[in-house]
């Protein structure tokens, strides 16, 4: 057999191999973690594809490397570490200047990288569910829960902040009141 490109034949028998070596079952709640934060950043990668705000575009590509990032800590590749949670915080705090902190309940849709953003939004909360498995049996650290944690409040607000700059542009309150 030739060089191993992208098919290994590793996983053929329902395990998949880790950071470290360790070859564990495909449905395990470490894989189901890292593997939905792997869907998450997809959907986010999308989302960047459709910016067109440079602003909002630098820190949804800093998000997807941070993911990267998370992705590897919780796969448990040596060396690495968490994210810092700060990030995330910072986005919150930007967007709530922004858009002045109003409270209140969207509807995706009002533009397709909002619609992407609040996708991606869902599935880091399916993320966080898996991740809390980890957390609970100590097999996950509490700074890298709480970064799954905050994530998806780190991306609703990156949407709230692109449909705000869409509503601006346009002069419309929604496009689905």
């Amino acid at each position: 057999m030739g060089d191993v490109w992208i098919t290994t034949k590793g996983g053929d028998k329902g395990e998949t191999s880790i950071g470290n070596g360790e070859r564990i079952p495909k449905d395990h709640p470490r894989v189901e973690t890292y593997g939905t934060l792997d869907e998450c950043q997809a959907h986010i990668g999308m989302a960047r594809s459709l910016c067109e705000y440079p602003e909002i575009c630098e820190r949804l590509c800093m998000l997807e490397q941070e993911l990267g990032k998370l992705m590897g800590y919780i796969a448990l590749y040596p060396g690495l570490s968490c994210p810092d949670i700060r990030m995330l915080e910072e986005i919150t705090e930007k967007v709530g200047e922004v858009t002045g902190k109003n409270f209140h309940f969207v509807r995706p849709g009002d533009s397709t990288p909002g619609a992407a953003l609040h996708v991606a939004r869902t599935v880091a909360r399916r993320a966080e569910r898996a991740a809390v498995r980890l957390f609970r049996t100590g097999e996950l650290a509490e700074d890298a829960y709480q970064y799954v944690n905050r994530l998806s409040d780190g991306i609703y607000a990156l949407s709230l902040w692109y449909d705000h700059l869409e509503r601006e542009k346009k002069g419309e309150p929604t496009t689905c009141p």
